[in-house]
């Protein structure tokens, strides 16, 4: 990838553009971020704190993990995504939550690290980095746009035959839990290529935690599998 080419996939964008009027719609197309979105909220919670911090939501589609940092106490939170109707739909659903220490703007990470560089306490970057065409310079991005000593998460799917059947025939083709086509397995990332990436610049690993699925409950909670879905902890280098 150039320097001049934006760190995005076009149909990528579309593809969440074009779903952007039932973000909020718990029981619709993203009913699992609705059901994530507590699990991935108490991890940010117990590994970082968000009270008083500013966050940063990387691919903050329309507001889900943004509100919920807002709501948790964050000083001020920044959502960015690259999709300019889930972005409407965030100022929108903002309005009705009377939030307003949330600032939505259009942007790749990399095109704000060159504004904003070591401005964030907190870093999150959710269910994203396996739908850009550059993972590693998204890492580096994310550690530029945190704090020095400040937290980097990054929450994905591990790339092995049990996520295929599990993320892909299971949660597209058998529970409907996603529209079909929301992901691409050779695009799955194994947590030792996110760390790999993290080291070459220059943060610290700090934590892997899986994110197991009940399907039961229809919930989510945090385990020691990293078979599928997880979350990974990073500390920006001082």
């Amino acid at each position: 990838m150039s320097a001049r080419e934006p760190n995005v996939d076009p149909t990528e964008v579309q593809k969440f553009d074009e779903l952007a009027s039932r973000w909020w719609d718990p029981a619709g197309e993203f009913k699992p971020l609705h059901q994530l979105n507590p699990v991935r909220l108490d991890y940010l919670n117990q590994r970082s704190g968000i009270s008083g911090k500013y966050c940063l939501d990387v691919g903050c589609g329309g507001g889900l993990l943004s509100e919920g940092l807002a709501e948790r106490g964050a000083s001020q939170v920044t959502g960015i995504d690259m999709a300019q109707g889930p972005l409407t739909v965030a100022r929108l659903h903002q309005q009705k939550s009377a939030l307003d220490n949330i600032d939505y703007l259009q942007s790749s990470a990399e095109d704000l690290a060159t504004k904003r560089s070591g401005s964030f306490d907190i870093v999150s970057c959710m269910e994203v980095i396996e739908h850009v065409p550059d993972p590693a310079s998204l890492v580096r991005a994310c550690m530029q746009l945190a704090k020095p000593g400040g937290d980097v998460f990054f929450s994905t799917i591990n790339r092995n035959i049990k996520a295929f059947l599990v993320a892909i025939i299971g949660a597209e083709y058998v529970l409907r839990m996603l529209p079909k086509g929301t992901h691409d397995y050779e695009r799955f990332i194994r947590p030792s290529e996110l760390r790999h990436w993290a080291r070459d610049c220059g943060l610290e690993f700090t934590d892997l935690t899986g994110l197991t699925y009940h399907p039961a409950s229809g919930s989510f909670s945090l385990s020691n599998d990293v078979d599928v879905n997880y979350l990974m902890h990073f500390r920006a280098p001082q």
